[in-house]
């Protein structure tokens, strides 16, 4: 069988793949050089730039399995995927490390000014009293979405001596408490918290989450974190609010549009801005290449794959 991989895919995961059908690596695709190139295969690989929308999905008529390397699927059409009988597979373990250690990277940056520092040290410049931080420790982190990466984020928080809580409408309450933090409304999340992190994927629900009103009610001189999907915070009305002052700093390393070419996050000196980097570490791309080639092979030989996102309704 014949295997697209239309992103740069971790050397292990793409020698398992080879090992076993006929791999084509074609990067940089335009929309419709991707849809001519998908025509052929059985299963396409991306990571998060190409949108294997339902556009492709129609081009791909031999299609059985889509896999993204990497968490998210929100460019994927998973919905036109399940009615043509696709299935999409992910990997959601490879860059738990890799997304956590970013998000204390992130918190550790904003809260002591480390962009700002380094960039005045470089100029000759000593601003140690512009520069005062603050401690983590004894504050409180909110975590919105309390899944692998948001628990991994609080574990590690908490050895800073940070106090936890969380909000996530997929568990209980009592499952929260379970994985040791306290539970909370995303309201009550926002008027208590310190340092917000979120940790959710982009769907409807979540569009624009933390918005103008979601921003107003946290505490001020607090902080935000999104090492998550660019689109669940509003980058203007962020934007407004830390150039108030009532946010004292964020971390972002997910932008709405990416790469982008503008944001209103650009102009604050408050804002830490990443390129998306959670998962970029040699071992989380190790990782998630293999986790995702296993999957699709167990997909192209019928095999069960255990961690499919969706279940076709119809057969590929």
């Amino acid at each position: 069988m014949k295997i697209l991989v239309a992103e740069p895919l971790g050397k292990e995961g793409l020698e398992r793949l080879q090992a076993e059908h006929e791999v084509e690596v074609k990067t940089g695709l335009s929309p419709e050089e991707l849809r001519a190139a998908v025509a052929g295969v059985q299963a396409l690989v991306v990571r998060s730039q190409v949108q294997a929308d339902a556009a492709v999905i129609a081009a791909g008529t031999k299609l059985k399995v889509i896999g993204r390397a990497g968490v998210g699927v929100d460019n994927i059409d998973v919905d036109a995927a399940t009615k043509a009988g696709i299935i999409v597979v992910n990997a959601p373990d490879g860059n738990t490390l890799a997304a956590a250690e970013l998000t204390m990277a992130l918190m550790l940056g904003v809260a002591r000014h480390l962009a700002q520092a380094d960039e005045t040290t470089h100029r000759g410049e000593w601003q140690r009293s512009k520069l005062v931080g603050i401690e983590l420790h004894g504050r409180t982190l909110g975590v919105v979405g309390f899944g692998r990466i948001g628990r991994a984020v609080a574990t590690r928080a908490e050895a800073f001596g940070m106090k936890i809580v969380a909000h996530d409408p997929v568990l209980t309450n009592s499952q929260i408490e379970g994985l040791g933090a306290e539970p909370l409304t995303l309201d009550e999340l926002l008027a208590r918290a310190d340092v917000i992190t979120l940790h959710i994927p982009l769907v409807p629900a979540t569009r624009n989450l933390i918005n103008a009103e979601a921003l107003a009610r946290m505490k001020p001189g607090s902080i935000i974190l999104n090492v998550s999907r660019g689109g669940v915070i509003d980058e203007a009305a962020l934007a407004e609010a830390l150039h108030s002052g009532h946010l004292a700093g964020a971390g972002i390393d997910v932008f709405e549009r990416e790469p982008p070419k503008e944001s209103p996050l650009f102009a604050e000196p408050n804002a830490l801005l990443t390129p998306h980097l959670g998962a970029s570490t040699a071992e989380a791309q190790k990782r998630v290449s293999i986790e995702v080639a296993e999957q699709i092979l167990d997909a192209l030989a019928g095999r069960p794959v255990p961690l499919a996102v969706n279940a076709p309704r119809k057969a590929g």
